[in-house]
């Protein structure tokens, strides 16, 4: 019995011991302590890091959320489908409870298995919107100054490669390779061994061409800080509390402008809004049916009142009525738009009350050429059939163009193909604009055939159409020259200018070839068989 009682005293004297005598020795030497830890805040007052090569962890560092799960819905949503992206939703609570390994391991399986590789390209496409949208400004001016950037991460290469790479402008980007057999992802990632070799081989090549390696990661990252602390001179470390205070990286201050971007999804999908958008899809679809058989099939004095019942919502504004008014005098009068959704010709009609107003396209797919309300014809890409035949439907009524030739989702305006000022002597230029909730009604990559569907079923999509004044189309007031050639794209200019300028959108030299080269790795022709 004495024995027992020895046993308890001794072990509530350990006890005692270890809670107070060891933490007042730890409470005695916070110095040691941060010394062995120091916060990424050294680095803000440090003068010269252009001789420096910082390694950071892209998740832990340079991103404000920790909390990987609306990159992998994309993932899963835009390259997988609906029932992927349903699966991981509903097993995401299942995930959360597991370790960060685990987890990680988990959602790449269900993301990635049996996805096509060459297929693949919403890292360059889609990702880089949303990883952009969540990059701490204080971070990334500290990284900005360094004189070699190397991003670490535990997330596919494929995933964040084009982010780094394309629009931070990071040299170096280490991420984990996946598996892959007979073209096909097997959604698993390579041994964390091999992610460690490759690691601990480039910081010794950086060692030899640098005066220093500085790494930068966080607390959460346990593996990764065993290896920054193998192969740094100096580690810094972020804390989530600081994480909480950054700002986001503004638009503005992109190394690399964002112009492009592909995806069905307008929202960051966090676990809320990605509930929000399953709850959403089945009112989303009989919606969109309703929507769709009312505006075939109503005149516009019903069809109006219903749309906007149904949260369509369209405003528009005239310039100068008189200008217009005088130029449907003498023949059909030349619209010119600017391109965001294959819907942009139909709410010019509903805003004009028109439906003998006719359109030109560069690209349309069937069904969609057969649900439109009003007729379309599409261009040959051939400069003398294309003018000729514009000519001819200008002489039958009234025609819209977008001479940009494919749409673009960013406050950018794309370059304007002349042809339209060679036919015609009035153009009145539209500035169009549109925004969604949920679904982007257009796509690079996807099916172009449910464009009009998925805009459909936003439920709340608005259109603003402005007319702005005409302008002469062979001899701009802004173009005397009597080069044909110089005029004519001079017209274009000045019609691209004076949209731009309405809509407060900037304008570019980009083309049609270049979105497509960028989003799909194509130049956008689809060759016909």
């Amino acid at each position: 019995m004495s024995g027992n009682k020895l046993s308890i005293l001794q072990g509530l004297a350990f006890f005692f011991h270890r809670f107070f005598i060891l933490r007042r020795w730890f409470h005695r030497n916070p110095k040691q302590k941060h010394q062995k830890c120091p916060s990424h805040h050294g680095l803000h007052q440090a003068h010269d890091l252009s001789h420096h090569t910082l390694i950071f962890n892209v998740e832990g560092a340079l991103l404000k959320s920790n909390n990987l799960f609306p990159y992998f819905m994309l993932v899963a949503f835009e390259a997988g489908g609906v029932i992927r992206s349903f699966i991981l939703f509903i097993l995401y609570p299942f995930i959360s409870l597991m370790s960060y390994d685990m987890g990680l391991k988990t959602m790449v399986m269900l993301c990635f298995f049996g996805v096509k590789k060459e297929s693949f390209r919403a890292g360059k496409s889609v990702l880089p919107k949303y990883f952009l949208e969540d990059v701490g400004l204080e971070m990334f001016e500290v990284l900005k100054r360094g004189g070699k950037r190397v991003g670490v991460s535990g997330l596919p290469q494929v995933m964040i490669d084009g982010f780094l790479r394309d629009y931070l402008e990071i040299e170096v980007v280490i991420g984990r390779e996946m598996k892959t057999i007979g073209g096909y992802y097997l959604g698993t990632m390579e041994d964390r061994n091999k992610h460690e070799l490759a690691f601990g081989k480039l910081v010794q090549e950086e060692q030899l061409s640098t005066d220093h390696v500085i790494g930068i990661t966080s607390f959460n990252f346990s593996s990764q800080r065993s290896l920054f602390s193998q192969f740094c001179q100096e580690i810094y470390f972020v804390r989530n509390s600081d994480k909480k205070s950054w700002q986001t990286l503004p638009r503005n201050q992109f190394p690399k402008p964002l112009i492009f971007h592909d995806g069905r999804l307008a929202i960051k999908p966090t676990p809320i809004d990605t509930l929000a958008l399953f709850m959403w899809a089945p009112f989303a679809v009989a919606l969109a049916a309703a929507r769709l058989i009312a505006g075939l099939n109503l005149p516009y004095s019903l069809a109006n009142p219903f749309l906007a019942f149904s949260g369509l919502r369209l405003t528009l504004t005239v310039n100068n009525q008189t200008g217009l008014t005088s130029s449907y005098q003498k023949k059909g009068c030349l619209f010119v738009c600017n391109h965001k959704t294959l819907l942009d010709p139909l709410y010019l009609s509903y805003a004009l009350r028109k439906k003998n107003i006719k359109a030109v396209t560069y690209s349309l797919s069937r069904l969609s050429e057969l649900l439109a309300p009003i007729k379309t014809v599409r261009l040959t890409r051939d400069r003398v059939q294309d003018g000729q035949a514009m000519e001819r439907l200008l002489s039958q009524g009234d025609l819209v163009v977008c001479p940009e030739g494919t749409t673009c989702r960013e406050p950018y305006l794309l370059r304007f193909s002349p042809l339209f000022a060679e036919v015609s002597d009035v153009i009145v230029p539209v500035a169009i604009d549109s925004h969604v909730t949920f679904f982007y009604g257009t796509t690079a990559s996807g099916f172009k055939a449910f464009d009009p569907i998925f805009f459909l079923m936003d439920p709340y999509p608005s259109y603003t159409v402005r007319l702005l004044d005409p302008v002469s189309g062979g001899g701009s007031a802004t173009c005397q020259d009597h080069d044909d050639g110089k005029t004519k794209f001079g017209v274009a200019n000045h019609v691209q200018h004076e949209i731009g300028k309405a809509l407060g959108f900037e304008c570019t030299n980009l083309t049609r070839r270049d979105k497509y080269l960028i989003l799909a790795g194509n130049n956008g022709v689809v060759t016909k068989k």
